[in-house]
Order: structure tokens, then sequence, then C-alpha cells
């Protein structure tokens, strides 16, 4: 016997191919046998052979002899009908015969020839004129979004999300249009994100075309609407007559303020942290990472590599390359959760008084408007306020401990009173702002970033703009700040990365990143670090300088987040894969989830193993994961009932996340024999 790669079952003494090991894939997160997919298309009677390919590891390639040459558009329905959505093929490719190599088996990589072909040829075909590339619009959006063709028209001023789109399917839709027009499309993902198909084809027109006259009407060209009344543009409270200003400067408040990513800002708390075992910053206020910044001991052992089969053990990879095993129980419980009425997406901030930690808060928004308070030990809503329309960004804390600042879809930057919710302060900006607020702890600016292209920093204080930067593309990320140097980093769909100077908004520097940037900027004493929705993690100077690039199988929609020691940086790829990488960008260990990994890892501390370092992460499909930090080792998982794209943040025991089921839940984490693990140890 040797090992073939063939999957076979024994029955009565005989042997039964079942199908190839390498046929087994992961794709949109979910693991597929593709001779899946071709049993499926084979059964089919207008099929008379096929072959399935998973070219470059990234399409979904169906090869089909037919017996009859018209009824492509007819089997990717009858597809849809018989497979589940990441089943379904990416092209579907008409061949005369199947290409067999000289033992009798399809030649793979004849098929991947036979494609290449296509696809060349497909792309130097000219389009005939605007009436073909309006139809193979309306096509290539059916089918991203696996709609079927003979649903009813699409309405010239549909929008993408609102039609069951999302960041994933619209660099699909983005990709399939470049390889339709033979070239790339400057700014296209921005306007498939937040404007019509009638605005995406004029978009494609004016972009790829010289002709002018082929360009319809724009008058019929719908961006996403902001219904803002006067009132709110105003900057008035909707809820009291009138709102009494605060003065920051004599009503500073001491707090500690933690958000993804394992950030933590401290005002006026050093003798605070100091007994929590911190060292004080050089800054009354700074942020900080929630770790101990004394622990600076090296990694450089070989990478690891987990996998989630088992919950309660993980396989490491030793030198020897010998499997590991080693168990670990830790428990979750609900604490409590509190329903938001629509999804959570947004991410939470939790503010803890220096003077009295039992009344600390948790600031989310959702889907439903709804920007809520909730208690953070009891899970009682302090407040709730509804805003203009849905909120993605996640709070910020101002300065003075005084206000919550969130961006909101119509448009608007949001300053409420922290103790009551009540409105002091909008910003108007020209489109959905679903970037979240950057404080400068030693000026009080907030920075914030919106659609609308632009980077912007508010003195909420004075209710003023201080100064506004055109960034070149969608502003979707978060800012992240520099104290030493002084710089501020935005990001942007278009995909450049800014360095800003975060006093006058002067550019200082920008790159190029070639392909769209969700995920936030990351930085630290000598780096700054982001992903890439082409799978590679890129490294940089302060300078702009790139260092090196980590490259995953699947785009990083995740924002990376650094240990407090600055020797490790952690994130999550669209392969369904937790990272954790040296400063050098070499690979310490990786845990496979179950699913994508879209939210931002936080790091804490195991209070029942205190110098055990822990790291919470969470998967689309709703799953919790606790790992040790050091090796990848898996040490719980918890499963939510719904998609997770909100990102944990842990104080104390307990864990915060927000959930597509409408609810944002609040988790003791239990250690061995039922101990509580604690992030920071308290006196």
């Amino acid at each position: 016997m040797r090992a073939t790669g063939d999957f076979v079952t024994i029955k009565d003494g005989e042997i039964f191919f079942l199908g190839r090991k390498d046929s087994q894939i992961k794709r949109h997160g979910k693991r597929l046998n593709i001779e899946l997919v071709q049993q499926i298309a084979e059964g089919l009677q207008q099929v008379e052979s096929c072959a399935v390919t998973w070219y470059n590891q990234e399409k979904l390639i169906l090869f089909m002899v037919t017996k009859n040459d018209l009824v492509k558009d007819h089997i990717f329905e009858e597809l849809q009908k018989h497979l589940p959505s990441h089943a379904i093929p990416d092209e579907l490719v008409l061949i005369n015969t199947l290409p067999f190599t000289s033992h009798g088996k399809i030649d793979v990589s004849e098929l991947n020839k036979i494609y290449l072909n296509y696809r060349d040829l497909k792309s130097e075909c000219k389009l005939s004129g605007k009436e073909e590339l309006w139809e193979k619009l309306h096509h290539l959006w059916k089918s991203v979004l696996s709609l079927s063709e003979d649903a009813l028209k699409i309405p010239d001023e549909s929008l993408f999300l609102n039609s069951g789109g999302d960041s994933l399917k619209s660099i699909r839709l983005l990709n399939e249009i470049e390889n339709l027009v033979g070239t790339s499309v400057p700014g296209l993902l921005e306007i498939i994100l937040s404007s019509s198909i009638l605005r995406i084809y004029n978009h494609i027109l004016q972009t790829v075309f010289s002709d002018k006259d082929l360009t319809l009407s724009k008058n019929h060209a719908m961006k996403r609407k902001f219904n803002v009344t006067q009132e709110e543009t105003s900057g008035k409270s909707l809820r009291q007559e009138t709102v009494m200003p605060l003065n920051c400067d004599k009503e500073i408040n001491a707090f500690i303020a933690l958000s993804r990513g394992n950030q933590i800002l401290s005002l006026n708390t050093d003798k605070y942290l100091t007994k929590l075992g911190h060292c004080p910053s050089t800054y009354s206020s700074d942020l900080n990472s929630q770790t101990d910044i004394q622990n600076r001991e090296s990694l450089n052992t070989p990478p690891l590599i987990g996998k989630s089969e088992d919950p309660s053990c993980v396989v490491e990879v030793s030198e020897e390359e010998t499997p590991v095993i080693r168990a670990e129980k830790m428990e979750f419980r609900v604490r409590w959760r509190s329903d938001t009425g629509k999804c959570v997406d947004a991410s939470p901030l939790v503010v803890i008084p220096a003077i009295d930690k039992s009344s600390a808060t948790v600031y989310i928004g959702s889907h439903s408007h709804r920007m809520i308070a909730v208690d953070l030990y009891s899970g009682k809503v302090k407040w709730e306020q509804i805003l203009g329309d849905r909120i993605e960004s996640s709070a910020c804390v101002s300065k003075c401990g005084n206000f919550i600042v969130v961006g909101c879809y119509n448009g608007l930057v949001y300053v409420l009173k922290s103790n009551s919710g009540e409105k002091y302060w909008m910003f108007s900006t020209e489109d959905a702002v679903k970037s979240s607020a950057t404080m400068d702890p030693t000026t009080g600016l907030l920075y914030i970033g919106s659609h609308d292209q632009h980077a912007y920093a508010l003195d909420i204080y004075k209710k003023k703009c201080v100064w506004k930067l055109k960034c070149g593309g969608t502003v979707f990320s978060s800012p992240c700040l520099s104290l030493i140097p002084s710089h501020l980093y935005f990001a942007t769909l278009g995909g450049l990365l800014l360095a800003i100077n975060p006093a006058t908004g002067d550019r200082l520097w920008k790159h190029s990143c070639g392909k769209p940037l969700f995920s936030s900027p990351r930085c630290c004493l000598q780096y700054v670090f982001i992903g890439c929705v082409d799978g590679n993690l890129l490294c940089f100077t302060h300078f702009g300088e790139q260092v090196w690039q980590f490259s995953t199988n699947e785009p990083i929609f995740s924002s990376p987040c650094t240990s407090a020691s600055e020797q490790e940086i952690f994130f999550g790829s669209h392969d369904c894969f937790i990272y954790c990488c040296s400063m050098k960008g070499h690979l310490q260990w990786k845990f496979e989830t179950t699913s994508r990994v879209y939210s931002t890892p936080f790091v804490f501390r195991n209070h029942n193993h205190n110098s055990e370092m822990l790291l919470a992460a969470a998967s689309t499909d709703g799953k919790l994961w606790i790992l040790e930090s050091k090796s990848g080792q898996l040490q719980s998982v918890y499963e939510l009932p719904g998609e997770v794209f909100s990102s944990p943040v842990v104080w104390e025991s307990m864990l915060i996340i927000g959930c597509r089921n409408n609810y944002v839940y609040c988790l003791d984490v239990l250690g061995d024999k039922g101990n509580e693990v604690q992030s920071l140890e308290y006196t």
C-alpha cells in the first residue's frame, strides 16, 4: 500500500473510490469538495461531461461539454438550485472535449491553459457599445449576488450593499468588471460600495472610454441619500432645549478606555496603572497596549500550526515536526446580552472611571440606528440614543471623558454626552462615515475618515473642523496615530496608505498598495502595519519605506494588533487562519478557525498563570477563539448564535463583542476549575 491521495471506503472486501484528497478546498470560509460540484453538474440533462478546477486557488471554474451551446445561463441557474452558495462556480467555460493525460485522468494543467486563453480572449473582445456594457453589467451584478437571470430587471437606482452585497462580493464584482473591460478602473470600488448601478455604469464609461457621448444622464445617477435635518446639522440636541457647553480644561476625568486591538487610552491614571502593573507613559495620556510593557521576551521558535477540529486540544509542529498534543480547558459563560434591534457590526468601547471601576460602561452602535450605553457588570442599559442611520463605526471617547464620538451612514459624525447620550454636536461630511474616530491625547483633536474621500480633524470643544484633506479614495477604515514620530495614518479603498501631519493636515508621504485597504493601519515604535485585499500584510517604516510583506491565501480585512512588547503582530485572514508574525515578518504560528476572520484580535493576560498571555479572536461564523499568544494553542472556543464582524474587547474576566443576531454580548471567561481569567490585575 502507498499514499495515493485517494479517499476510499471498504465494503465486503472491496475498495470503492470516493474522491481525491486534493479536491478538498476552502472557499468563502467553508470546506468544499470540488468533485461535488462536478457530480451535480454531470447530473444535469444538458451536460454531456464536465470538470472543475480551482484556478490559482482563487477561482472555481466549471468546464463543460454540453449537448446544446445555448444553455450556459440555464445551467448556471440549475446549479444555484442544487448547490450551496459557496459551491457556485465563478465561471462556466464551454469546451468541445475534455483533455486527458496519458494515464486517462483529466489534464488539469491543460484546463488551466484553456481558461487562461478564454480569459485573455474575453478581455480582448471589444464591447459593441453602451447597450452591451449595460447588459453585461446587469449579468455580473446578478451573478455576484447569486440572483437568477430570470429575476426582475435591476432598477437604475439599485445600491450594491442594499441588494445583498458585502465587502468581499464588492471585490469580486470589481474584478469581474475589470476582466470585462480589459483594464483597471480607478475609483470603481468606492462607487460600487456607495452608489447605484447606473452610477457604476457611467463611471466605467467615463474612466475607460473616451467617447463622452456614451455617458447616460447623470441626473439619474444616484448616490446614498442623506436625510439630515436642519436641526441635526445645527449641532443642537434633539432631546434637550439647551446644551450647556463643557469646559474640557476644568472637567477632565481620570479614566481608562479600551477598544479593539487591545488599545488602551489612559488619562490622569499613572498611579492607577502602576497598581495594575503597568509602566506610566511619558505623556499624561497616551495610547498603550493592555499587556505588560516590560514583557519583551523574543520569539525564535519555528512556526506552529494549530487546527480547530477539537476544541480541547491543538496540534503543534515542533522542530522535528512531531505532533505534540496539549489540552487546556477554559469555559465561557454569558454574563449578559443586550438587544439592539438589528445587527451589531461595530466593536465595543469600554470606559472605566479610575475612581470607581464598578461604574464601567460599554458604548456600542448597531444597524438599528441605536447608540447604547450599557453597564459593564450588570448589562443594564444606561441610555439609548437614536441616530439618523445605520451605525458601523465604533465609538471613541473624548480627552475629557465627557463625550462619545461615532460616525453614521447618513454622513454625520455625532458627538454625544457620555453620561446621557444627548447630542452635543453633529459634524456633516458628504458621504457615509464607517470609519471610527481616533483621539489625539496631547491636543484633544479627533481624526476620522469618510466615504467622501476626505480625512477630517475635529475640535469638538470649539465645534469646528480644524483641517480637511482629500485622500484620493474612500476612507473605510480607522486612522492610526503615532505620537513619536507625530504621524497620523489613513488608508483608502483606492489602495493608498497616507502619512499626515496631525497638527496641519499636510501629507508627509503616501504609498500605493495596488489593491483596496479595508484593514486599519496599526503602528508601533518602529513600524506601521496594514492588511491588504491581495492577501498581504505590509510593514513600513514611519518614513514610508516598505520593510517586508507577509502573504496569506485570501484577502485581509482584519486590522493587525501588536503585543505590548512589540515583539509580535497578530491578525486574521479570509483564508480562515489567525496569524502571529515577528516584527521581522517571520511566521511564529498560525491557527485554523472554521470561517473567515474579519475582526481584530485582542491580547490579554491570563490571571491564573500570570506569565501567560492570551489572544481573543472571532471568526465570521460566530465562533470566539481563545489562544495562547506565544504558541497559538487553543484554550477554548464558544459559538454565538449569529455571524460576527465585531471585534472583541476584554476587561478583567469579561469579553464584550457584537453579533449579527442583534445582540451585544458580555461573556465571562472562566479558567481552570471555573476560575476567572483576567486581562488586568487591579486593587
